[in-house]
């Protein structure tokens, strides 16, 4: 079976060969070219030892005990564009002992490719590929695993998950991903060994997780790890939603809170994954706030504010960067904003304000997916009416500096350097504007600047 390689890829085969070394393409750069999808990552591995591949790739960098050395190459992709990687070339080893539950204690170099396919986690991922001869090397059946569509662990899965608990949730990521279904002695280990995920990092499960979201089917994915314990273990503060009852009297509900959930990510149409999570975890609040009444009508009074509280929190601890956080926490915190047609300018304004101008499409968004995960339709004469109103305020400015002049201009026409005088003008112009009092034209909110200083030269306070 031969495959086109990138002139760059053979060229590093053809070097580790020419100088008496075993070369292969390894692990997830053969599963990509079996499914005949775009490979994302270029591995090999090799007999070599780090200090003979890089002599043969002086360019190349190795600070790690894993025996990867990196090197950096243009790879072409189509007509005269290149793209910079690095491809990743390790040490045929063998590993001993995860005393932590991820990294290997002790690294031998081995001396055959078998040695190395045997450490690793899925027989997908367990291949190696011939480069010269066209040939795959499978030992572990990964090529008809890939073909049926399973993810299944090499070897003992309990090992390899005892090995590395990283692998836990890789399963379920690779799952979602390919819309594979999992090995039934895999599953159960994974079921088994669920909280050694505990040992694991919150950056590792970040990225995992937001893998999981940007695939094609994210709530399959959530209801996977779902089904297989690791929810309680990753997100604990979203499986306690489930088996809380939403239906009542006055209420359009049809789901318990935690299928709610689910089936709003399932509707997000957006393909941010920080928007995809607010909106799995908008309403995660809501057990917290659960009341019934003596009538049978439940209510979850300000589970927006606690959403957003829990919200921050997990962001904390999976160390999403300050950004996504604060996105994430303003999409949950004003995800229940009002679409009342007599709502004022001011009102919308505020709320463009809040949730931030660069994030009304994202909350847009997440609304329509909260609808549509509680059953309701996609939209209403309300919500669109709001999202018509939403760019007609948007066409007025918003702060000081969006206003047509500036301090300088103000100085100029006073006579004066900086200062509180020209802020307090501005502002006044401002508050013209916002009021609807005054257009924000150039000539005219100079004529206007003009008329301030006419009838008050000095303003208090300055």
């Amino acid at each position: 079976m031969k495959f086109a390689l990138p002139k760059e890829v053979k060229d590093i085969l053809n070097t580790l060969k020419k100088n008496k070394f075993q070369a292969y393409i390894v692990g997830g750069s053969v599963r990509d070219l079996l499914l005949g999808g775009k490979v994302k990552d270029w591995d090999f591995t090799t007999s070599a030892h780090p200090k003979q591949i890089l002599s043969l790739f002086p360019n190349g960098f190795y600070d790690n005990k894993f025996g990867t050395v990196g090197v950096p190459i243009e790879i072409s992709k189509i007509k005269n564009q290149r793209s910079k990687i690095i491809i990743e070339i390790t040490t045929f080893r063998s590993e001993f002992g995860y005393s932590d539950h991820r990294h290997p204690d002790k690294i031998i170099w081995g001396k055959t490719l078998e040695e190395d396919l045997m450490r690793r986690d899925f027989t997908i991922n367990a291949m190696a590929y011939d480069g010269e001869k066209g040939k795959i090397i499978d030992p572990y059946k990964g090529e008809e695993d890939l073909k049926n569509k399973i993810i299944r662990a090499v070897r003992d899965p309990n090992k390899r998950f005892e090995e590395d608990a990283l692998r836990i949730i890789r399963a379920v990521r690779f799952a979602t991903e390919l819309a594979f279904t999992i090995d039934e002695q895999t599953f159960a280990a994974i079921k088994k060994n669920a909280g050694l995920l505990g040992k694991i990092s919150g950056e590792r499960i970040r990225d995992e997780l937001t893998k999981i979201l940007q695939s094609d089917y994210p709530a399959d994915g959530i209801q996977l790890l779902r089904n297989s314990s690791l929810l309680s273990v990753i997100l604990p503060q979203l499986e306690k939603c489930f088996g809380v009852p939403q239906k009542s009297p006055k209420r359009h509900h049809i789901y318990d809170v935690g299928t709610h959930l689910l089936q709003s990510l399932k509707y997000c149409q957006s393909h941010d994954p920080i928007v995809r999570l607010a909106t799995l975890l908008h309403d995660i609040g809501k057990p917290a706030t659960f009341k019934k009444s003596e009538d049978g009508l439940i209510t979850f009074y300000n589970h927006e504010i606690i959403s957003a509280s829990i919200v921050r929190n997990i962001a904390d601890r999976f160390h999403f960067s300050k950004r996504d956080r604060e996105r994430m926490v303003k999409l949950v915190r004003f995800h229940q904003f009002s679409v009342d047609e007599r709502q004022t300018d001011s009102a919308i304004r505020r709320f463009i304000r809040n949730v931030g101008l660069e994030n009304v499409e994202d909350i847009l968004a997440l609304r329509t997916a909260d609808r549509l995960g509680g059953g309701a339709r996609e939209t209403s004469w309300r919500l669109e009416l709001f999202k018509k109103r939403l760019i007609e305020v948007q066409k007025q400015p918003f702060t000081v500096a969006d206003l047509k002049i500036d301090g300088y201009d103000v100085m100029k026409i006073y006579g004066i350097g900086p200062g509180p005088m020209v802020g307090k003008v501005l502002e006044m112009l401002f508050n013209d504007v916002a009021r609807g009092k005054l257009p924000n034209e150039r000539e005219l909110l100079l004529k206007r600047t003009e008329e301030i200083k006419s009838s008050l030269p000095s303003l208090p306070g300055t």
